[in-house]
C-alpha cells in the first residue's frame, strides 16, 4: 500500500469516527431535550391538577361551613333569585303548551365566624337550590278566539346543574377574595397534593415550593424554596371570576438535571462503552498498521544491507578461487596461502553475520540457553578488549580502563557476556569518524555493579536513542550502507542483558559521542 493511499485510509476512517460520535452526541443531546420538554410539560399538568384541587379544598370547606348552619337550624336572612330560565313548547297530539321553567334560589345566612379565622365577628355565606317548575296549559278555540288555562304545576328542587355550579362557584370565590393566601390553605396541603400529582404524572424527584402574591412571597411555602429561572415552573391558583390571579404556584426542581440525566444514563453509558470499544480498536488498528509499515521498511534495509554485505565477501572469495586456479599462481605456496586465508576471513564474517541473525531469532523464541555462573566482571572485560584492541590501534585511537569497582562478581554467562561488550565497543568503534576514543568505567552502587562504556564518535539524536535498542533499527544517514550492519548487534545486547536481570541505558548527543551504562546485580 503506498503512503498516500495509506494516509488517505486513515483520514477518511478518523473523520468516520469522529462523524459518528457527534452523531451519538447529538442524539443523546437531543433525546435530552425532549426528556426536559416532557419533564416540564408533566410539571404543568401537574401543577393545574393541584391548582384545581385547591379550588376544590376551599369548595369544600365553604359546603362544610353550609352544613354546619344548616344543622344549626338558622333561618336565612334573605332569599332571592339569582337565575331564571323560561322557555315554552307546544305538545300538538294534546293541544297543550309546556312551559319549564329554571331557577337558582339563594338563601343568605349571616353567622358567626365559625370555620375560618378571620378578623369579623359575623361572616355571610349562601344556600343554592335549584328550582325546576313544569306548567301544563291546555289551549282552547272557540269562535277564533284562543283562550289558555293552567291545569298542572309540577315543581321540584334538584342538584345544581353546569350553570348553576357556575354561579355557585363565582359566589364563593367572591366570599374568599380578600382572605389571607395561608388563612385559605396551608404548606402541608399544599406539599401534598403537588407530591401526589407530580408522582402521578412520573416526575419522581425533590421539589421545593411557594405561593407567590404577585411578587412577593407569602407564608405558604416549603422550607428551602429558591426562585430559579431554570428550573422553577408556575402556575395561578385561587382564580377570580374572571379566571385571573394575583398569586402564582410556584415550584422548583433542585436536582432536575439530576432527574433528567438519569432518564437517559443507560443510553450515555452504553454509547461511551461501545464508542470507546471502538476507538481502542481503530487506534490499535491504526497503530499496528504503522507500526507493520515501519518493521517492513526496517525489514527492506535489513535485506539491502544483508545482500550488500553478503556481495562483497561472495566478489572477494569467487576473485581468489580464480586466482588459485591460475597456473601462475598455484605454484605460489605464498599466494596460494594468502589468498585461501582470504576465503577462510570472508566466510567467517558471513558465518558471523548468519549466527547474529539465528542468536537474535532463538532469543525471542526463548530457544537460546544461556548457562549463568559466577565471574569477574573486570575478567570479562579484559577479554573484551582483547578482540577490538588491534583494530583501536590500527585506527590510532586508544582504550582507557577506569576500573574503580571493588566488588565485581555477577551471575553471567561468560560467551554471551562477553559478545554483549564486544559489540558495545564495536559500534564505539564503527561510528568514530576519526581515532576511535574509548574510555571504560566500572564502580559499585549499593548491591549493583555499574559499567560504562564512553566514546567521543558522532553520538546519536534523541529519537536515535530512543529505538537504538530495536531490531533491525539503524539511523538514517542518506546512504545505509555508510556503516556495515544489520541493526541486530543492540538488539541483541538488549535481551541479554534483560535475560542477566540487568538494565542498559544509552545517553548521547549528536556530535559529541555516546555513554552506554550497564548496571548488573552484584552476587555475595
Amino acid at each position: 500500500m503506498g503512503k498516500k493511499l495509506f494516509v488517505l485510509l486513515v483520514v477518511l476512517m478518523s473523520l468516520s469516527l469522529i462523524g459518528i460520535i457527534f452523531v451519538q452526541a447529538f442524539f443523546i443531546n437531543n433525546t435530552l431535550e425532549n426528556e426536559e420538554k416532557n419533564f416540564t410539560s408533566n410539571v404543568i399538568r401537574s401543577l393545574s391538577s393541584v391548582s384545581k384541587a385547591i379550588e376544590k379544598v376551599e369548595l369544600l370547606g365553604y359546603n362544610k361551613l353550609y352544613q354546619e348552619i344548616i344543622e344549626s337550624g338558622k333561618k336565612p336572612d334573605t332569599t332571592e333569585l339569582k337565575a331564571s330560565i323560561v322557555f315554552d313548547t307546544f305538545d300538538e297530539e294534546n293541544n297543550r303548551y309546556i312551559r319549564n321553567r329554571n331557577a337558582i334560589s339563594e338563601e343568605s345566612f349571616k353567622v358567626p365566624s365559625q370555620f375560618f379565622d378571620i378578623d369579623f365577628d359575623t361572616i355571610s355565606i349562601s344556600k343554592f337550590t335549584n328550582i325546576r317548575e313544569r306548567k301544563v296549559f291546555e289551549r282552547t278555540e272557540v269562535d277564533g278566539k284562543v283562550s289558555i288555562k293552567p291545569i298542572e304545576t309540577i315543581k321540584n328542587f334538584s342538584a345544581m346543574d353546569e350553570i348553576d355550579r357556575a354561579i355557585y362557584k363565582s359566589s364563593y370565590r367572591e366570599f374568599f377574595k380578600d382572605y389571607p393566601v395561608y388563612k385559605r390553605i396551608s404548606s402541608e396541603e399544599v406539599f401534598n397534593l403537588l407530591e401526589k400529582q407530580l408522582e402521578a404524572n412520573n416526575v419522581k424527584t425533590n421539589f421545593e415550593f411557594a405561593i407567590y402574591d404577585e411578587d412577593l412571597a407569602t407564608k405558604v411555602q416549603s422550607d428551602n424554596f429558591e426562585k430559579t429561572p431554570n428550573s422553577t415552573i408556575g402556575v395561578p391558583v385561587f382564580l377570580d371570576n374572571n379566571n385571573e390571579s394575583d398569586f402564582i404556584l410556584y415550584v422548583d426542581f433542585p436536582q432536575r438535571r439530576k432527574f433528567l440525566l438519569s432518564s437517559v444514563l443507560g443510553m450515555i453509558a452504553l454509547s461511551i462503552i461501545f464508542t470507546s470499544i471502538i476507538i481502542l480498536a481503530y487506534s490499535s488498528a491504526i497503530y499496528q498498521l504503522i507500526k507493520q509499515r515501519q518493521i517492513s521498511q526496517i525489514k527492506t534495509d535489513f535485506i539491502n544491507n544483508m545482500t550488500h554485505e553478503f556481495k562483497t565477501p561472495i566478489a572477494t572469495i569467487n576473485l581468489a578461487l580464480d586466482s588459485i586456479k591460475n597456473p601462475k599462481i598455484i605454484g605460489d605456496q605464498d599466494k596460494v596461502k594468502r589468498y585461501l586465508k582470504m576465503i577462510k576471513d570472508e566466510n567467517k564474517r558471513m558465518h558471523a553475520q548468519v549466527e547474529n541473525v539465528l542468536r537474535i531469532s532463538k532469543l525471542e523464541k526463548n530457544e537460546l540457553n544461556i548457562s549463568k555462573e559466577r565471574v569477574k566482571l573486570h575478567d570479562l572485560l579484559e577479554d573484551a578488549l582483547t578482540h577490538v584492541e588491534l583494530i583501536v590501534e590500527d585506527r590510532k585511537g586508544y582504550i582507557k580502563t577506569h576500573f574503580n569497582a571493588e566488588k565485581t562478581s555477577v551471575l553471567a554467562n561468560e560467551t554471551h557476556f562477553t559478545n554483549v561488550i564486544v559489540n558495545i565497543l564495536d559500534n564505539a568503534i564503527k561510528y568514530s569518524d576519526d581515532e576511535p576514543k574509548i574510555d571504560v568505567y566500572t564502580e559499585n552502587a549499593g548491591t549493583n555493579v555499574l559499567l560504562k562504556i564512553a566514546d567521543q564518535g558522532n553520538g546519536m539524536s534523541k529519537q536515535v536513542q530512543r529505538r537504538v535498542f530495536e531490531k533491525f533499527y539503524r539511523e538514517h544517514t542518506g546512504n545505509v550502507h555508510n556503516v556495515k550492519g544489520h541493526g541486530l548487534g543492540l538488539a541483541y545486547v538488549k535481551r541479554i542483558v534483560d535475560d542477566h536481570q540487568g538494565y542498559i541505558t544509552v545517553e548521547s548527543e549528536k556530535g559529541k559521542g555516546s555513554v552506554f551504562t550497564i548496571k548488573l546485580p552484584l552476587i555475595s
